[in-house]
């Protein structure tokens, strides 16, 4: 990675830096001030902050946050016409307003926080080109990007210009957010428990399994995967009433309030008996339990069967996030 450990671009807002803690303490606020919109990029910088620098990857990551330019992204309603914060905490004093942020772990996609907010504008789209020249200005070259559709597009866009690379959708998603959870009734026959060491090659071999019928690569190794959610209780299985798995679902640490739920997976010969909502919901019940404000998950767009559980289960959409792959 061509990338100092520190560094900013004249006429420019971005600062790039390796430093993750330089990262934490400064985009912190805002990342936490619309913590739906940003949750991948909290999900990710908290494992990195408990797993280590390289849990995604060998290779080191890159942070970037952008100062002024007025941003105000985070004062509109998103999806059901609520808040997702006040936009109005800022740094320390004598510090400026942190207005967006960027992660990258090589060699996935970069992951950006909205910068286009209500399809641009002047500031938004000069945001999104300050970064493409910065990072293109740097000799980096992320293998795509994943954000906010309106974001996205405009990044992909502006990378195109930038480098003459060739942007292509790589995978459309749905961010929803849980309502009031409202369980299958009845439950499928059997029961929920939180995974253990004793599940680890299970959690692996069905790991591998689910990013191979979605057709991603996962972002950490299986066995990384297996460790890092066993070690906070991670995963919960649906089991059968004879004890046998059949389904699971993930999900997140709590992170300003908010975990979303990822996978959520049934082997194929046990598809159709209401296992993925039944483990869903138990998911969903345990995070509300356990004080998040707000309980997410995402869904593949073309997938109308896993949108219209989800929506049974009481969760609404908030936004939209596209991934788009460049290629040269």
């Amino acid at each position: 990675m061509a990338s100092s450990p520190s560094s900013s671009s004249p006429g420019s807002g971005w600062r790039l830096t390796s430093d993750l803690d330089e990262f934490h303490s400064r985009a912190e606020t805002f990342l936490h001030s619309a913590p739906a919109l940003h949750t991948a990029l909290l999900s990710v910088t908290d494992t990195l902050r408990t797993r280590g620098l390289h849990a995604y990857g060998d290779e080191d990551p890159l942070f970037g946050f952008r100062t002024g330019g007025g941003g105000d992204d985070h004062s509109d309603g998103v999806g059901d016409g609520e808040g997702d914060g006040d936009g109005g905490q800022g740094p320390g004093a004598g510090e400026p307003v942190v207005t967006g942020a960027f992660l990258w772990t090589p060699p996935h996609f970069l992951a950006l926080s909205p910068l286009a907010e209500g399809g641009g504008g002047g500031d938004a789209d000069a945001a999104v080109d300050e970064l493409a020249a910065v990072l293109a200005d740097a000799g980096l070259a992320p293998a795509g990007v994943g954000a906010e559709s309106v974001t996205a597009a405009a990044f992909a866009d502006a990378w195109r210009r930038r480098t003459n690379a060739t942007p292509a959708v790589n995978f459309p998603q749905r961010l929803y957010r849980l309502g009031t959870l409202t369980p299958p009734e009845p439950p499928p026959a059997g029961g929920a428990r939180v995974a253990t060491g004793a599940d680890r090659a299970l959690l692996v071999r069905w790991h591998g399994a689910f990013h191979e019928a979605i057709g991603e690569k996962g972002a950490m190794g299986a066995g990384e995967w297996a460790d890092a959610r066993i070690s906070y209780g991670g995963v919960t299985l649906w089991e059968a009433p004879d004890g046998t798995p059949v389904a699971m679902a993930g999900n997140t640490r709590q992170v300003a309030g908010q975990i979303r739920i990822a996978p959520v997976y049934t082997p194929a010969h046990e598809r159709g008996r209401g296992y993925a909502g039944a483990v869903t919901a138990e998911v969903s019940r345990a995070a509300l339990a356990a004080g998040a404000d707000e309980v997410l998950l995402f869904t593949d767009v073309g997938n109308p069967t896993s949108n219209a559980l989800y929506q049974r289960l009481g969760f609404r959409p908030v936004r939209d996030f596209t991934q788009y792959r460049f290629t040269r």
